[in-house]
Formats: structure tokens, sequence, C-alpha cells
């Protein structure tokens, strides 16, 4: 792991991603970067924060501050969600686990993914007192689908977060060069993972193994159970007919919080709302999806407007506490932050996760009191001003 004194020196998330590319190999980085096709919606999600300057307030005594916030229903500390995001193994041994404690100490929710490496009930057991939600991707067996639910109301989830924006994967050729064939790498990409010690050890040292899909493990048949071949169940059974019947059939199924994440439309908001949704998550999949999409920061205002009512939270491309303020005062109830604690956790595990959600929070903070704000109620629409963009924009 990245040693204590370098991790005391990371200053930012950028930082954090620079000391995992030290100890992570290039194949699991694809995997954590990588953007569709040629990266230009990766790019506009950095670069559309330029969009929005500050207008700070002056004269207002902010030394006393606080970033508490109500989120579906419940106080948290800090207007963040752990994102969910898959097969984070990849990265750190038991880094689902760490991301969940983690969270439950920040007092912030944590997303657990459909293809997650842990399971729904290794999180329940090991990460006690956390505000759980779960992640679902819907399976054409609508009997495993039905299961999950179930499995994640025996664990506790309050919400579920239904993806709709990854029916058709992506096309990442940038990951996709580091393999010769499925989940089978190239020589250069082996002779690369030899070249990182540290991490082979931490991920399938004492006979650990190759990390694994945990909560779908179950399901496999022996075909599947073999390493590697996990990835086959998932694309020979994820569901690529789904509607918005789906979308009734888990409210008529889950009783918690129902969350629908991959809008991009004020229209799309509004439906889901009538169809009993508790909250939208306004998302283009960290890039990873369809090339040359809108951020979600172009769809937020107008999904507040049409939605005034409606919880809102948004995700891709946030890097710096600056970057929540704007989402905050555009009309967003948090941001879900997925790759800047997945740097964290390939830096250094549990310890890189502490710093990333540290930095942001240090960095919104400082930020609230610059603008001359105390709390994340007061930051409002007048605090920003929208700026010609430059022409790459």
């Amino acid at each position: 792991m990245t040693s204590r004194s370098r991790l005391d020196k990371a200053l930012n998330i950028e930082d954090l991603r620079k000391l995992a590319y030290r100890r992570v190999p290039g194949f699991a980085l694809a995997y954590l970067e990588s953007g569709a096709e040629d990266h230009a919606t990766l790019q506009r999600n950095r670069r559309i924060f330029e969009r929005w300057h500050f207008v700070p307030d002056t004269l207002v005594d902010a030394s006393q501050r606080s970033l508490e916030t109500s989120i579906l229903g419940q106080t948290s500390r800090m207007p963040l969600i752990v994102a969910p995001t898959g097969f984070n193994g990849m990265l750190c041994h038991q880094a689902d686990i760490h991301l969940a404690r983690a969270a439950r100490e920040a007092g912030i929710p944590f997303t657990l993914s459909t293809m997650a490496s842990a399971s729904i009930e290794e999180i329940a057991r090991e990460a006690k007192g956390v505000r759980f939600w779960y992640q679902l991707y819907m399976l054409k067996d609508r009997e495993i689908t039905r299961d999950l639910l179930k499995r994640a109301q025996a664990a506790g989830c309050e919400a579920l977060v239904f993806t709709t924006d990854c029916v058709h994967f992506g096309n990442r050729e940038s990951e996709r060069r580091f393999f010769r064939a499925p989940m089978k790498l190239t020589l250069r990409s082996m002779l690369d993972t030899a070249c990182h010690p540290g991490w082979v050890f931490d991920i399938v040292g004492r006979g650990r193994g190759i990390p694994g899909f945990g909560n779908l493990r179950r399901y496999f048949s022996e075909k599947n159970h073999p390493e590697g071949h996990g990835a086959a169940f998932i694309v020979g059974h994820l569901d690529t007919a789904i509607n918005w019947n789906d979308l009734k059939f888990l409210r008529e199924n889950w009783q918690g919080k129902l969350i629908v994440k991959g809008i991009l439309h004020a229209r799309d908001a509004q439906q889901a709302t009538r169809l009993g949704a508790d909250a939208v998550v306004l998302t283009n999949h960290g890039g990873r999806q369809l090339d040359c999409t809108i951020s979600p920061m172009e769809a937020l205002e107008s999904v507040r407007t049409a939605c005034p009512d409606l919880e809102i939270f948004i995700d891709s491309g946030f890097r710096r506490g600056t970057d929540i303020a704007k989402a905050i005062a555009l009309g967003a109830n948090a941001v879900m932050v997925g790759r800047p604690l997945l740097y964290g956790a390939g830096a250094a595990g549990r310890p890189g996760i502490d710093k990333a959600l540290g930095i942001l929070g240090s960095e919104l903070d400082r930020t609230l009191a610059q603008l001359g704000v105390k709390t994340l109620s007061g930051l409002s629409r007048s605090h920003v001003k929208a700026c010609l963009l430059t022409p790459d924009i």
C-alpha cells in the first residue's frame, strides 16, 4: 500500500489518482478510468464546471459553518453519497467493505452495486450501522431480481437505486486494448501486472484468487463459476428490454425508498416521479456509456424547474468541493461520488478512501466560507453565474 507519508502529502483528488497509478496495474486502471469511444463525454464532464463562476457575498460572518443536509428524510453530515461502482475488488482487497465503513464514519449513505465484489450480506455484516442503499441492474430472470430485492430488504437497505442507463454496454476501447479475449490479458498487460507485486499480493495473495461478483455468485451455473466466467453470466442475463413498466414492477415489489439513476431529461424525471420514484440521479454514467452525451450539470436546472419538490442527486465528473457547491447552488440535493473514492482505494485502501472524503469535505467547507455562506441551504443560484464557455466546450 502507499506509505502514510505519501498519503499525507496528497492535497487533492488528482494527487490520490497519481498515487493509485503507482500502485495499480494498467488493466485495472483502464477499467476505472475508461470512457466510451473518444472520451468526449468523459472530458466534458470535467470541463463543464468551467461554465459557472462564483459570486460571493461579502461582510457575512461565516466563521461557523455546517455541511449537514437532509437526504431522503435523514440527516447526512455532508451532501455526498458513495456511488455504486462495480468490481472494486480489482483496486484493493475488500474495497466495497472499506467504502461502506468509510461512509458510515463520514455519516453519509453508501450504495452497493449489483456488480460489486462484496455481497449484500457481507456489507450488512461488516459495516453495521451504515446507511445502506442497493443498486439494481434489471436481469431477464425476474425471479433472480425478486431474490435480490428480498436480500436487500433483509439486509436493511433503506433505498433501491434502479440504474437505467447501462442496458447496452458502452464501447470502452481504451479498456479493451488490455485484453486479447474476454477476461484474458495480453502478454504486455500480464508483464505490467507482474511489475506491481504489492497489488498482486493484496488482491490475489494468500490464496484469495481473482475477485468475483459477490451478489450474483449464487446464481451462476457450474460453467460460470470458474474465474473470469461471471462476466459471461452478466452479459447473458442483463435485460436489454427494460422500460417504464419495470419501474412499476419495482415500485410494487420494493417497500423502501426508490431512486431512478440514469436521468438526463426533465420529462423522464417527471415520469419517474409519477410512477413512484422518491428521487432521481442525473448522470451520464461517468462518461462510460454513450459518447458525446451532455453533462448532468447541463440538465440540472431544467429538471429542478420541472420537479421542484423532487430530491435530485447528481454524479459524473465531480473532483472538487467547488464542483459540489456549484451543483447544490443549481438545485441538487446531494452528489454521488465514485472515481474520487476509488482513487483513494487504489492508492491506499481504507486510509485512501478516508483521505478522499476528507479532501472533498474540507474543500466544500472552505468554499462555503469564501462565499459567505453558513449552511448548504444558504447556497443559491445567486452564488453562481453562467459564463461564456471556451471554444472546445
